[in-house]
């Protein structure tokens, strides 16, 4: 993936190297496979956070200066800014030809636990989207990991995971969130998990409808670049990861689509580059 001309983000927090405490509680980093599957098996999403209700008042203190904000400016981090960069490019394109204004997420770069308007959460959670404060929060250890214990590696399998999460924040401006929340609400467990799958899959989509127009516009990929994040939406499907965990596979309780459907709903956005093409409620 070339990057060496894009435009770093500096909508950035970096809480890196920041100890946070919170009474009676200890978190770590987690186990290597805890740390994915934290992320992507379908269980109660408050078990895998770690998650306190925000009303309930989360007590934390830091033992470390205020987080920096701006571009870091290690390798790995600078990559991910220059990602960020051309995502907020990107959509605020899209939405400008459809009449509309982006406003882009915060980064959150963390190690270990963080705070967020969705609550406490640890590692094990893997990269996630809040929409309560607008903001994608990511350890950077989950991308090693995703490479050596996932075989998903290389840049654009980690640029995949970052449009992913962004493309949830694209939801959440188009009200889409909302809409579904509400109707999840109403549903079975059964039935909730499918709208969540369809969530999932439709950011999987706009992570594909984004390569599309940045690579069409920017120049930004590279042989090989398609595959590798194709690799990654399959490391990450629902089936493979209880296949690897449990041994069985259980579609009921997917909450984010089988590696066929997010790899499907990826090249059906890089494929197709129009937001219609994203529309997972409808099929």
């Amino acid at each position: 993936m070339r990057t060496d001309d894009s435009r770093r983000s500096t909508n950035i927090e970096d809480h890196r190297g920041r100890r946070m405490s919170r009474p009676g509680m200890k978190f770590g980093l987690g186990t290597i496979v805890i740390l994915i599957v934290g992320y992507f098996l379908g269980v109660n999403p408050a078990t895998l956070l770690g998650v306190m209700d925000a009303t309930q008042g989360v007590s934390q203190q830091s033992l470390e200066p205020p987080p920096q904000a701006g571009t870091p400016t290690d390798a790995q981090a600078d990559f991910i800014a220059a990602v960020l960069g051309e995502t907020e490019d990107m959509w605020t394109m899209i939405f400008q030809q459809g009449g509309g204004q982006y406003t882009p997420p915060k980064l959150v770069l963390f190690e270990g636990q963080v705070n967020s308007a969705c609550g406490f959460a640890t590692s094990a959670a893997g990269p996630f989207y809040c929409p309560g404060d607008q903001r994608v929060y990511i350890d950077l250890a989950f991308y090693d990991e995703l490479a050596r214990n996932f075989q998903a590696p290389g840049d654009f399998a980690q640029a995949y995971v970052l449009a992913h999460e962004v493309g949830h924040h694209v939801q959440t401006l188009l009200g889409i969130s909302n809409e579904v929340r509400a109707a999840q609400q109403r549903a079975s467990e059964v039935e909730s998990n499918q709208l969540q799958v369809k969530m999932e899959l439709q950011a999987d989509c706009l992570a594909g409808l984004w390569a599309h127009h940045a690579d069409r516009t920017r120049g930004i990929l590279e042989p090989g670049d398609i595959d590798e994040g194709l690799r990654a939406a399959s490391a990450v499907g629902d089936d493979t990861i209880q296949r690897r965990m449990q041994g069985t596979i259980v579609p009921e309780s997917f909450t984010h689509g089988s590696a066929e459907q997010r790899m499907s709903w990826f090249t059906r956005g890089y494929e197709g580059g129009r937001l219609e093409d994203c529309d997972t409620f409808a099929r």
